[in-house]
């Protein structure tokens, strides 16, 4: 195998297995209740715990990618990754378990803060429809782990579930292990003055509030999805609402990875979001049966082209500082993804599961419609803006 065909299939496989690695908390929610005694409110620590080291290694690594050497960083990464999950499967202790699952996330994010640089050069010619398939391949391992989840805990309990999820990870490294990483000049060292200006953008100040919102609506219902529809579903139905939502990914992030090459990046991602409203209002007003699936369904198709969209507007308005880019706007992401699930446990320790997802998922949803808008009218174009 070719050095870059290798490397390309890394950065997928790692993708694919952190996708598993992000699903399966939610699921395992009530598990882990039942396991450690944890409260509502406590269990919502499960996401800032996975995120906060994420979020600093992603923006860290993403911020030095031109200075790094990026293929030991990258196998360190992904070493550390698989090291964190079986230390999760032996956690005695819910303290334990959080700490395990902080490290999990800070070494996944020091792979992630590198990947889609190595992306944005291997494919230079080809880089907002690679960005595309990336999120399309984290979508399809997502799909799957609802359904892991329900097969595995019907054999096992949940450490052997971590166990699974920790085996996901050896492909991206052994391969990381065996091919040395092509060259990457084209990516550039950004001083602390040129990463001020970066942020100073429009295009990219834009971004980044846009993927804090949608890291919060993926966070709220990654997390409290199943928690919420196991109040009247059985735990394998819940799984699989779960499964509705995330499988709605996949045909419009493949729609996405079309469009994004014909359409204006904030018209295709405005055109998206608006019915995820309705759609949310509908989802936990309470209803159940075939209208709550589909109501899932639909919000997912539309929450699903956030972060592909806006991740690759804001690098190609200065595709030279790629991992710089990647770094605020991934990180953005993941701080939206660790504060709002926390919220949720607040909230619905007073107020209820139902009401409090409900008034969270959809005020978020309102404020991202408002921002995209917001940022085509503050950069005047639906398109991405060059620098001049």
């Amino acid at each position: 195998m070719e050095q870059r065909r290798a490397w390309t299939v890394a950065v997928f496989s790692f993708i694919f297995a952190d996708a598993i690695a992000v699903q399966v908390r939610g699921p395992i929610l009530a598990s882990l209740g039942e396991e450690f005694g944890a409260s509502t409110a406590t269990l919502g620590l499960v996401a800032p715990a996975g995120t906060a080291g994420f979020l600093v290694a992603i923006v860290v690594t993403g911020v030095l990618a031109g200075r790094l050497p990026m293929r030991p960083s990258l196998l360190v990464g992904a070493t550390c990754t698989v090291g964190a999950l079986v230390a999760m499967s032996v956690a005695p202790t819910y303290a334990v378990f959080l700490v395990a699952l902080l490290g999990q996330g800070t070494a996944a994010g020091a792979f992630r803060g590198l990947d889609r640089v190595v992306l944005s050069h291997l494919h230079a010619e080809r880089r907002a429809r690679m960005y595309t398939v990336y999120t399309l391949v984290w979508a399809v391992g997502a799909v799957l782990t609802p359904q892991l989840v329900s097969v595995v805990l019907a054999v096992a309990d949940w450490r052997m579930l971590f166990l699974v999820v920790a085996c996901a990870f050896l492909p991206a490294t052994l391969l990381a292990a065996r091919y040395d990483l092509p060259s990457i000049d084209a990516e550039r060292s950004v001083s602390r003055a040129e990463l001020a200006s970066l942020l100073r953008r429009p295009a990219v100040l834009g971004s980044c509030l846009g993927m804090v919102l949608t890291g919060a609506l993926e966070g709220v219902l990654f997390t409290w999805l199943v928690y919420y529809a196991e109040t009247f579903y059985p735990t394998a139905t819940a799984n699989a609402l779960l499964s509705v939502y995330l499988l709605a990914y996949i045909p419009a992030r493949l729609g996405c990875a079309t469009a994004i090459e014909r359409v204006p990046h904030l018209l295709l991602l405005l055109a998206a979001l608006v019915p995820a409203i309705p759609a949310l209002a509908v989802a936990f007003s309470g209803v159940t049966g075939p209208a709550l699936f589909a109501a899932v369904f639909v919000a997912g198709a539309a929450i699903s082209t956030g972060f592909p969209v806006l991740s690759a507007y804001a690098v190609e308005s200065a595709p030279e500082y790629s991992g710089p880019l990647n770094a605020v706007t991934n990180g953005s992401t993941y701080l939206g993804l660790a504060t709002a699930p926390a919220v949720v446990g607040v909230l619905a320790g007073r107020y209820g599961i139902g009401t409090a997802i409900q008034w969270t998922a959809v005020a978020i949803a309102v404020a991202f419609v408002l921002a995209v808008g917001t940022l085509w009218r503050w950069t005047d174009t639906p398109g991405v803006p060059r620098p001049t």
